[in-house]
C-alpha cells in the first residue's frame, strides 16, 4: 500500500511541474527536460507514468476535470453558475486549470480539441439545465444544450479576455457581470430572484468547502 501511495503522489507530481510547464509555454514549446526541472523525479519514473509527452498533455486535460466542483445547492441554475464561478476564482491559481485551457485551446502539432474540457463542461451545464427545466427553474422555450455551449463559449472568451486585460485578476466580476446578461433570457423571475451570481460567489464557495474539509479532518482525527 505504501508503494502505491508514493506511485500515486509520484504521477501527482509529474501532473502538476507539466501543468506548470504547458501553462507558461504552450505544448510546442514545452520539453521533457524543462518539465523534470520542475518536480523532483527521475526521468524513468517520468516515463513510467508517462511514456510521451503527448501522453502528459492529455494527463493534463484528464486531471483538470477533477479540478472542477459543483456542491449540491438548493436550485440547479444555481450549480450552473457555480460551476463557472468556481472555475473563475481557482484560475489564477491553478496551473492545472490554465493548463488545460491552454492545451484545450492551442491548434499546434498535436490538436487536443477531442479532449477540451469545455466539451465535459458544457455536457455538466446541459445536464444541469435539463434538472432545472424539469423543476420549473428554466422558461419553457430554453435550448438546454444551446444555452450550455452558449455559457461555456461565453465564459471562454471571457477568460481569454480577462488574461489579456488583467492576467485574470478581474475574472470573477466580469463572469458576473455574463451572468447578468444571460440568465434573464433563461430563468423564471422567481428562480432568477434567488440566484447569486454575486463576484464573490466563487470565494464564499472556496472558503465553505475549505472549513468543511477542516472540520472533516478533526472529526476522523478525533475518531
Amino acid at each position: 500500500m505504501a508503494q502505491q501511495a508514493r506511485a500515486v503522489e509520484t504521477r501527482r507530481l509529474i501532473l502538476q511541474g507539466a501543468a506548470m510547464v504547458f501553462d507558461e509555454l504552450g505544448y510546442d514549446a514545452a520539453s521533457i527536460k524543462e518539465i523534470l526541472s520542475r518536480v523532483s523525479v527521475t526521468k524513468g519514473a517520468l516515463y513510467f507514468h508517462f511514456p510521451s509527452k503527448e501522453d502528459l498533455a492529455r494527463g493534463v486535460l484528464q486531471e483538470q476535470t477533477l479540478h472542477v466542483h459543483v456542491s449540491p445547492q438548493a436550485t440547479k441554475l444555481q450549480e450552473v453558475v457555480d460551476l463557472t464561478m468556481n472555475v473563475a476564482h481557482a484560475l489564477p491559481n491553478d496551473a492545472m486549470l490554465r493548463a488545460g485551457s491552454r492545451l484545450a485551446m492551442e491548434r499546434g502539432s498535436v490538436d487536443f480539441a477531442a479532449h477540451s474540457p469545455y466539451l465535459a463542461w458544457a455536457k455538466v451545464c446541459e445536464e444541469l439545465l435539463e434538472q432545472a427545466k424539469r423543476d420549473g427553474e428554466v422558461l419553457p422555450h430554453v435550448d438546454c444544450r444551446a444555452t450550455a455551449e452558449l455559457i461555456v463559449g461565453s465564459f471562454t472568451g471571457i477568460q481569454a479576455f480577462s488574461q489579456v486585460s488583467s492576467g485574470l485578476l478581474d475574472l470573477e466580476e466580469r463572469v458576473s457581470v455574463m451572468w447578468k446578461h444571460i440568465l434573464p433570457s433563461v430563468a423564471v423571475p422567481a428562480a432568477l430572484a434567488r440566484l447569486d451570481t454575486g463576484p464573490d460567489r466563487g470565494t464564499r464557495l472556496h472558503k465553505a468547502a475549505a472549513a468543511q474539509g477542516a472540520a472533516v479532518t478533526q472529526e476522523s482525527a478525533a475518531g
